[in-house]
């Protein structure tokens, strides 16, 4: 596993390479110089929940090693239309440069996090919770994921050495569900891997050869069933097996798959077509 503060130290090297190269923010060097001091204050303009508080302050220290930043807001947090979220005093310049890189950052993290709360809240009359998938942007999934938690969602496996899950193209290049899953225990047994092993199906008759290993099974997918049909399954599975709906779920139908007794349903809307959350930085010279 990499270091997460390891992981973030290079992720800052390669934004900020990318938007300034050696020369930095010509702009703001040639305008303030590079002992201007300044104050920013980020405003909401638009409603939202709050994500990616640990962040902003290492962006703005990434060029301004003595910027401060009081965040006004957690993690979590709702806020409204003309909220003040947050203060950074620091260089001009470095404001200025950073500016982007961390509003970007956030406010991507922010809409994940608000979809997601607004989501949960139509199911929370259920016991069902909803999930991510691993339809990230690439390099971004931890911050993604992790928005997902501030609202109120849960993660699905982070990555393919979390969990193990057969999915279609697994079945159908090893001929089915039970050699597919027979090859996975043989070699997990013999690299001494214990992890968790969900199933993916297509329909009640794949979920009754799942039934019928008599194995450790995890989850069981339900994928792009109806939801009549999930309830169906739910009902064969009668808790033996976590269950879970994937596939053509969406905030107009949520509602009526969650209803159907499934423990889980994963949505890769939460994080790959989520629009990002407005929020302006107004720059202030002492």
């Amino acid at each position: 596993m990499i270091d997460a503060n390891s992981s973030f130290n290079s992720f800052l090297h390669q934004a900020f390479n990318e938007d300034g190269s050696d020369l930095g923010d010509v702009t703001s060097l040639g305008i303030f110089g590079k002992h201007q001091q300044a104050k920013a204050l980020w405003l909401a303009k638009e409603d939202g929940v709050f994500s990616g508080a640990q962040y902003i302050a290492p962006i703005f220290q990434f060029v301004d090693p003595n910027a401060q930043c009081n965040l006004l807001i957690h993690d979590g947090q709702p806020f409204h239309s003309g909220d003040v979220l947050l203060e950074v005093h620091g260089l001009a310049h470095a404001l200025l440069s950073s500016e982007r890189i961390a509003l970007n950052l956030v406010q991507r993290m922010c809409g994940i996090a608000t979809k997601t709360h607004t989501l949960c809240q139509r199911i929370a009359h259920t016991h069902c919770r909803l999930l991510d998938t691993r339809k990230t942007t690439p390099l971004l999934r931890s911050f993604e994921k992790e928005a997902v938690r501030h609202g109120g969602g849960q993660n699905h496996r982070i990555g393919l050495f979390d969990m193990c899950m057969i999915k279609d193209n697994h079945r159908d290049f090893a001929g089915g569900i039970t050699p597919a899953f027979q090859r996975l225990t043989q070699y997990l047994k013999s690299q001494h891997l214990d992890l968790p092993i969900e199933i993916e199906t297509r329909n009640l008759d794949d979920v009754a050869e799942v039934l019928a290993l008599h194995a450790p099974v995890k989850r069981i997918m339900f994928d792009n069933f109806s939801p009549e049909q999930v309830r169906l399954a739910v009902n064969l599975v009668q808790g033996s097996i976590e269950t879970e709906a994937s596939g053509g779920i969406n905030e107009s139908n949520l509602v009526s798959y969650a209803e159907t007794g499934v423990d889980f349903i994963s949505m890769g809307a939460l994080t790959h077509s989520v629009r990002s959350i407005d929020i302006s930085m107004k720059a202030f010279l002492p």
